[in-house]
């Protein structure tokens, strides 16, 4: 065939490409007053995405250590940190400078480092800490990226690590690493979705893949009125019962397990999916989606809280970190919002809208209705 004629503005932009390329014309940009601004950003930048693994094993090195927990209660001396991390006083100052640079820490007078803001908001999340530590898999799986896309990985171990990814329920010994982190995660997100839906009024929520119950017992402590049921594998629906009647919730919430695939409970007028959907392909998205709207009553509501894709200000979280995670499990994928609503339109809702949230990068809201009449 013959090639397609390109318009201006992609000869325009093959163009400035090929310029941008040239090494000299990056050292001259460099210097010149006008572009040398923007040219060191992108220097920046790009030292950044080849230097990412290793800030990311700062941050794990200083998770494991527990050291943002050990200067939660102040600034200590090097010497001091160095004797309750037992590393030597030069690994010990390097590993601080290192996470200084990070926004981690802060350096202060008398041989002294104290927490910076990232570093104090690691300590009130311990869901994130979690998530560090659960990298570990995630980095072996992205050992071959290549390979990863091309289908050609061996068995991923995040695919053994979450089996309902390949059709597995799983019983109780092997749900349980990955239904603790569920929870831990959860909890970071609880409040945010809380804070932008107005479930006042709801008279029953049922949440959907609820792991243990985290999202569920953050709505229990800020609404009275409503019967809670959670629905989940049966294995996590057992540790979930356990769990909540642990904490004084057993009469407050319904534990129910089963497989969406074979039809979801009815009588909720609400129905949460916190994190669920982007870990399905396609198909099972929409079928879960579907069974969402035969199990809910004329005029009931589907709620969907995840991280999505093209998130403006934080796509690298959607499409990058979100699209390799996913492939390495080895089900789901990211997607956009307008994704999601043509999803909920083919599963028969009528009407869909945002709500905003105070943290998109982790958490969007969208709400579907279900038509309040039906022929």
């Amino acid at each position: 065939m013959p090639p397609v004629p390109s318009s201006w503005a992609d000869r325009w932009l093959a163009w400035r490409n090929r310029l941008v390329a040239r090494p000299g014309f990056q050292r001259w940009a460099s210097g010149f007053p006008l572009t040398r601004h923007i040219a060191r950003r992108n220097t920046r930048a790009l030292f950044d995405l080849c230097a990412g693994f290793v800030y990311a094993q700062v941050l794990t090195a200083c998770i494991r250590l527990d050291l943002f927990a050990i200067l939660a209660d102040g600034p200590v001396p090097v010497d001091i940190l160095a004797r309750r991390l037992d590393l030597t006083p030069d690994r010990t100052r390097r590993l601080l400078r290192a996470a200084e640079s990070l926004g981690l820490l802060r350096a202060l007078s008398g041989d002294r480092f104290g927490l910076a803001d990232l570093g104090a908001a690691l300590v009130g999340n311990p869901g994130i800490a979690a998530m560090i530590e659960h990298h570990a898999l995630l980095y072996a799986d992205l050992a071959d990226p290549v390979a990863l896309l091309r289908g050609q990985a061996q068995p991923t171990r995040l695919a053994g690590y979450w089996p309902y990814a390949a059709g597995v329920a799983g019983d109780g010994r092997t749900v349980a690493p990955y239904s603790g982190l569920m929870g831990a995660s959860q909890a970071l997100i609880a409040e945010d979705v809380l804070d932008a839906c107005d479930l006042s009024r709801a008279r029953h929520l049922m949440d959907v893949g609820g792991g243990e119950g985290a999202f569920l017992q953050a709505v229990a402590a800020r609404h009275a009125a409503p019967r809670l049921t959670l629905f989940d594998l049966p294995a996590v629906a057992d540790r979930a019962a356990a769990r909540l009647g642990q904490s004084g919730l057993g009469e407050r919430i319904t534990c129910r397990g089963g497989d969406f695939h074979s039809g979801l409970p009815s009588g909720a007028d609400i129905i949460s999916l916190v994190r669920i959907v982007h870990d399905h392909d396609d198909e099972a998205a929409q079928a879960l989606l579907r069974a969402a709207y035969a199990a809910l009553p004329p005029g009931g509501t589907l709620l969907i809280a995840e991280p999505m894709a093209g998130t403006p200000g934080a796509e690298p979280v959607g499409d990058a970190y979100f699209g390799f995670y996913l492939l390495a499990m080895g089900s789901g994928r990211p997607r956009r919002a307008e994704e999601l609503r043509a999803m909920l339109g083919a599963a028969g809702f009528t009407a869909t809208r945002e709500h905003s949230t105070r943290r998109p990068l982790l958490t969007r809201v969208l709400q579907a209705q279900k038509t309040a009449s039906e022929m």
